[in-house]
């Protein structure tokens, strides 16, 4: 009877002991947000495939940026695929609609995506949920002290009709208000449209010091155009959410002047000796560069990467507790990014805790200007 009990007790210590750990991933490869989501799916290529000897596996779907899609993804990757972490999505609506199901799958999730609520406030739901993105409220925070240091008194407001436009407004407006910076337009366009016209010719109206884009990806360079065209002198502002070159593609000379907050990871290079994100941004730099070439990493590969990042500081704390596959290893792994410390990525220093999923800090940030069609950091 004994040796029968130690036999099972040894042949399922053995197969727990070759669990493969499972990552699930939901991006938006296509659709409006493929901008983003490519250079994030590029990144997933880059990550670890071993951690602590352990096997990784990712299985990556493409939600085409749609949220029902994003959705389905993750209610798929939890019940058929039974993963032991979410990462994604790419956009904000995205990961908003997924933090339910993550929240009752008991799956740590990491958003590639930046709106504040995604999480916060914390609350049973959000203790599952993290994210590498800088947080709309902290990137507002620095486009309002350029505003003022560049005697701005009066701006507009272009966002996206969803919740990435409207968490920047939110956010941007409440310090604005604070700063002094009188608000003298606050328009909206989809992702999807073609002409945004009438949402421009309002704007000018009011005749603004300086105009923001609250947009994201490719989309964001329609109203700058229609701006440029229309002959707008002023400032113009965009988010952190164009930081990458397909923007400055379609955007072309129009984006000339354009001021964004951005991780360092967009100007790793300009930074200082003595900046403590320079070297870990540039290793990421390094890897992805020797794939798809000089010039092609962006800040939307870099929250991949500080994804994976997490996940393998994390990692070897969990695989102490529970084997993959189980309800335990994933509170383990759950309990392990919340306990993140000092870890260095690719767009700041990261430290969570129970109240703070994201862990970022000043560091975090920089500002940026588009100058003959490259990133130089604002001195």
């Amino acid at each position: 009877m004994k040796k029968t009990l130690l036999a099972t007790l040894l042949s399922t210590f053995a197969v727990g002991a070759l669990a493969d750990i499972n990552i699930g991933v939901t991006l938006s490869a296509t659709g409006p947000a493929a901008s983003l989501g490519i250079p994030e799916k590029n990144t997933i290529d880059l990550l670890p495939k071993t951690i602590a000897g352990q096997k990784v596996n990712y299985i990556v779907l493409d939600d085409a940026s749609d949220t029902t899609t994003a959705v389905k993804n993750a209610k798929k990757l939890i019940s058929e695929n039974k993963v032991d972490l979410i990462i994604g999505s790419t956009t904000t609506p995205n990961s908003l609609a997924m933090i339910d199901v993550a929240a009752e799958g008991e799956t740590p999730m990491i958003a590639m995506a930046a709106a504040a609520r995604i999480v916060e406030p914390m609350d049973e739901k959000r203790k599952w949920v993290f994210k590498t993105p800088q947080n709309d409220a902290q990137m507002s925070t620095a486009i309002v002290e350029h505003m003022t240091n560049n005697n701005v008194t009066t701006v507009a407001f272009i966002g996206f009709s969803d919740a990435y436009g409207e968490g920047w407004w939110k956010e941007f407006s409440k310090l604005a208000e604070v700063r002094k910076i009188k608000l003298v337009g606050n328009e909206r366009f989809n992702r999807t449209d073609t002409s945004v016209t009438g949402q421009v010719l309002k704007v000018l109206s009011a005749k603004p010091d300086a105009i923001l884009i609250g947009g994201a990806g490719t989309p964001a360079a329609l109203p700058q155009k229609s701006l440029k065209e229309k002959g707008y002198k002023g400032i113009i502002y965009q988010t952190h959410g164009v930081a990458n070159n397909d923007f400055l593609r379609v955007c072309g000379k129009d984006c000339e002047g354009t001021v964004l907050p951005s991780g360092p990871i967009l100007v790793a290079a300009q930074l200082p000796a003595d900046n403590p994100v320079k070297k870990s941004a540039l290793e990421y730099v390094g890897k992805y560069e020797a794939v798809h070439g000089k010039g092609s990493v962006n800040a939307f590969g870099g929250y991949a990467w500080d994804a994976g990042m997490l996940f393998a500081n994390a990692a070897p704390v969990a695989l102490k507790k529970a084997q993959p596959g189980s309800r335990e290893f994933r509170l383990a792994l759950r309990d392990a990014l919340e306990g993140t410390a000092n870890l260095a990525g690719s767009h700041g220093v990261f430290n969570m805790s129970p109240s703070d999923h994201l862990g970022l800090d000043q560091r975090a940030r920089v500002m940026v200007t588009i100058q003959q069609g490259t990133w130089k950091l604002a001195r």
